[in-house]
């Protein structure tokens, strides 16, 4: 045999093992994978349980759960969550705790850091031993359950066999740092919005300060009370800028095209029975938070049994939330509930009086108190421990300086135990609106509003959550609370909670703006609610209807109106008039592009986004010049406000020119030159025609899983493909490319078959499971699902026993 033919056998065998190689490993990985998919069908026996639980899904792999006790329910759930999203619950935890290095490596070692500050898994533990026997029991009948379906898993969950690490057993008190979890994403941990307004408030006279602090536009549409006008421009004796300015691109790389940022949110809505065809009441929720895989909400049907065969004590549908158990959006078949972030103002910032003979001690009263320390450890795979000293008040954690040198320290909710509980599974049983509104009143959680309307056609508004009382201080701001009157004076009584039933209209409408207003207000504050732009489009959407069904729901939370800036595209359009077109052939296509906008989020429109972009470029350059002072003065700090649309058309319609820059010879010139860097960002940026510059290009929606952003390999394998989605921020679609409905429903209650229900991804966390994308396209396209499981496909019956 010639050497040219041993070469080649020996070429062929190498890569006939190789071939046989990769072939056992992929072999080996899809049967590693396939052990840690969730057990479907057959019998399971799970210690402490009084009596079976069965468990059916349908195709979708929607669970109805039949138990005989709240106890068995919260146990099998449990199990449930613990087989299909522990990874999931696991990182909510984690993140809320500031353990995620311990797991992920140093990627998330600085979030750790800032999370750490909050000592939550102490706090967490403690509030856990102050709750009632009753819920400590449920909460570990969850625990164990969680403990039992993770342990059933023939292998580890297929996140820590990549990432080479085990899952830890869930505790009790995890249950509540899953809850803390939700405070991180709904309120503002650190108060950042108050110490932005502190700087605004020192630097400037008091008419400029309350110029740039309004707290709305006339876009409002509160439940109570009326839209707020612009307040009038500050004069040249108020106020008149300063001839030196800022560099006006400096921040224009990153924040192009997203001054609208958007903000975790939700709408909901809920119309009375005599505005519907049923004749109950009906009520719509999409939840808008950040997306990905798994998605957030776990869909499932709880029921209890009765004392009569086919009959329930307790039978609810709607969301759970991985880490928890109980329904936390749905419908019982008597009331129907629904959340959206409330942004009141849940956190301080409390200016500390330091000791000049011992900088270790802040006032308190007539004496002063000593600071107090704590050390924490935060464990990174893969490397040294790392230590982190935290200094504590009465208050709460010191958060650092301000501009003048002053210490701060944080007054947040999260921190008070009474703020966090395990009541919501109480709405499960609740039988009418008034019922549910008092039940709302006693919850701890991040505060929402909370929206029900009911099978006898009532409808109702208030605040789910626990409200401190708040006194002798201008809580926009940081303020001294040495004084003991000053500060949180304990918590609002239940029955004094702001409350609407039944309002004249028969509709109920909240979108993450202003609710109400006059004393109700001052009771709920301001954390930076969302301009009143969607909160309107819903109002005036719900208005036009009569005889309402969930197909008309659908139909307004798909709503995707680019109404809020209509008035800027006639603005624009009024702008480029001959003059301002002659010799500039860029700013002739812009025009023409904005002349033919659709006047929607639509994917394939060129003139929307122009609008936008504009519209943005704008806002940003006139309150970077507006502030300058201010950004000198903290450079390292935010400026800006969901509430500046109003001052901003204010100051286009009074062109004042004390508050026009040197460069600029008057504002109209300014706009032009913002429609010049519209222009040239999109051409420098991108390449071809305007034309090209479509909503779809940029609002691209990726659903991934966490796993993949730190292993890009994986996203193939693991994420959603990544579509072009109509809607924005200031619609009720609201999408972005990371945001977006987490998910959508309408339900009557007593009409839960005709009711409807979206979210991304599909019910299980596993990429092998058939699962894991069956809700994905349905909630892209808008398609309705139903709301209920269907025909059940595969039963599983958890059944008493040793396992």
């Amino acid at each position: 045999m010639s050497r040219q033919n041993r070469s080649l056998l020996l070429m062929r065998a190498m890569l006939l093992a190789l071939f046989a190689g990769f072939s056992v490993l992929f072999v080996v990985t899809v049967m590693l994978l396939r052990g840690s998919l969730a057990t479907l069908t057959g019998e399971v026996a799970l210690p402490d349980l009084e009596a079976t639980v069965s468990v059916a899904r349908d195709v979708r792999g929607r669970p109805v759960l039949t138990a005989g006790s709240w106890s068995d329910l919260a146990m099998a759930l449990g199990y449930l969550h613990g087989q299909e999203r522990f990874f999931q619950m696991d990182m909510a935890r984690r993140a809320a705790a500031g353990e995620l290095s311990e797991v992920l490596g140093a990627g998330p070692l600085a979030l750790d850091r800032a999370r750490r500050m909050h000592r939550l898994r102490s706090v967490a533990r403690e509030r856990l031993q102050s709750l009632s026997l009753p819920e400590r029991e449920l909460i570990s009948a969850y625990a164990r359950g969680v403990n039992a379906g993770l342990a059933a898993l023939t292998v580890r969950p297929f996140e820590y066999w990549l990432l080479g690490t085990r899952p830890v057993d869930w505790r009790d008190e995890d249950l509540l740092l899953v809850v803390y979890a939700m405070f991180f994403q709904l309120t503002d941990e650190t108060a950042e919005r108050d110490a932005m307004l502190t700087v605004l408030q020192d630097v400037y006279p008091s008419a400029y300060f309350e110029f740039l602090s309004q707290d709305g536009t006339n876009w409002d549409a509160p439940l109570m009370g009326a839209a707020r006008p612009s307040l009038p421009v500050p004069t040249a004796t108020d106020y008149t800028l300063p001839a030196t300015q800022p560099d006006l691109a400096r921040r224009r790389p990153h924040q192009a095209e997203n001054i609208d940022r958007p903000l975790p949110g939700s709408n909901n809505w809920a119309l009375h029975g005599s505005r519907t065809a049923s004749g109950a009441a009906l009520l719509a929720n999409d939840m808008h938070l950040g997306l990905q895989l798994p998605n957030i909400w776990y869909p499932a049907r709880l029921r209890i049994n009765g004392p009569v065969a086919g009959e329930y004590v307790i039978d609810v549908t709607g969301v759970t939330l991985p880490g928890t158990f109980g329904v936390i959006v749905g419908s019982n078949g008597e009331v129907a509930w629904g959340f959206t972030n409330s942004y009141g103002d849940w956190s301080d910032r409390v200016l500390l009086e330091i000791d000049p003979q011992d900088p270790a001690r802040y006032r308190v009263g007539d004496h002063f108190e000593a600071f107090v320390e704590y050390q924490e450890t935060i464990a990174v795979k893969g490397a040294e421990d790392v230590a982190a000293s935290y200094r504590w008040t009465r208050w709460g954690p010191v958060v650092g300086t301000d501009h003048l040198g002053r210490p701060h320290a944080l007054k947040w909710l999260a921190h008070e135990p009474e703020a966090v509980n395990s009541r919501i599974i109480e709405l499960a049983s609740a039988a009418n609106v008034p019922e549910a509104l008092a039940l709302a009143n006693q919850v701890g959680a991040p505060p929402q509003n909370f929206v029900a309307a009911d099978r006898r056609g009532n409808i109702g508004w208030t605040i789910l959550g626990r409200l401190p009382v708040k006194r002798g201080f201008d809580p926009r701001v940081a303020a001294s609370w040495a004084d003991p009157d000053v500060g949180w004076q304990g918590w609002l009584a239940a029955d004094d909670y702001p409350r609407i039933i039944n309002p004249p209209g028969g509709q109920i409408w909240t979108a993450n703006a202003r609710v109400v207003d006059g004393e109700w207000l001052s009771l709920i504050g301001d954390s930076g609610y969302a301009l009143g732009a969607r909160s309107r489009q819903i109002r005036d959407g719900l208005r036009q209807l009569e005889a309402a069904t969930a197909r008309d729901m659908l139909e307004l939370q798909l709503d995707d109106r680019a109404l809020f800036l209509q008035r800027w595209q006639a603005q624009l359009l009024g702008l480029l008039d001959e003059a301002a077109l002659a010799g500039h052939p860029q700013r002739a296509e812009l025009r023409g592009l904005v002349r033919d906008w659709s006047g929607r989020a639509t994917v394939d429109d060129a003139g929307f986004r122009l609008v936008r972009a504009w519209r943005a470029f704008l806002l940003e350059e006139v309150f970077l010049a507006l502030t300058q002072e201010a950004q000198r003065a903290d450079p390292n700090r935010d400026f800006y406000s969901r509430q500046w649309e109003g001052a901003l058309w204010a100051l286009l319609e009074a062109q004042p020119v004390h508050l026009l820059p040197p460069q600029y010879t008057s504002w109209r010139d300014w706009m032009l030159h913002s429609v010049d860097i519209t222009i040239e960002y999109f051409t420098t940026n991108y390449p071809g025609a305007l034309s090209q510059r479509v909503w779809g290009e940029r609002n691209r929606v990726r659903v991934g899983h966490p796993l993949s952003r730190f292993v890009p390999a994986l996203g193939a394998l693991l994420d959603m493909p990544t579509l072009s989605l109509p809607g924005d921020s200031n619609m009720p679609r609201v999408q972005s490319p990371g945001e977006g409905a987490s998910q959508r429903l309408a339900v009557s209650p007593g009409h839960e078959s005709s009711a409807y229900f979206h979210m991304p991804g599909g019910q299980s966390g596993h990429p092998l499971s058939p699962f894991y994308d069956t809700d994905h396209t349905a909630w892209a396209r808008g398609e309705p699902q139903p709301l209920l499981p269907g025909t059940p496909v595969y039963l599983l019956n958890l059944v008493p026993g040793v396992p």
